[in-house]
């Protein structure tokens, strides 16, 4: 992979998490977590040009509809879980 793509698709990953990462509800939250590292772990391996330029346009529609659903939740929020108001042990 050239560098350049190489920076393109850890942009598009740091993006994509970061987004992620403003979902209220933590169930989405935590899903779309996992499924990013795990599509991106998947396609680590991929060498052929054509299918790279293919999944980053994938992930770049992805992206979008993420920060979609993420305004989209914002204005419909909803109590916090009671696994995210545990408070940190004390030490």
């Amino acid at each position: 992979m050239a560098a350049s793509s190489r920076a393109q698709v850890l942009d598009l990953y740091r993006a994509m998490l970061r987004e992620s990462k403003h979902f209220s509800a933590y169930n989405y939250r935590t899903y779309a977590v996992r499924r990013i590292r795990d599509a991106f772990r998947e396609n680590k391996n991929v060498k052929d040009p054509a299918e790279i330029q293919a999944l980053v346009n994938k992930a770049k529609r992805d992206l979008g509809i993420i920060r979609r659903q993420v305004h989209i939740g914002q204005m419909y929020s909803t109590d916090k879980l009671i696994i995210e108001n545990q408070e940190k042990p004390r030490t």
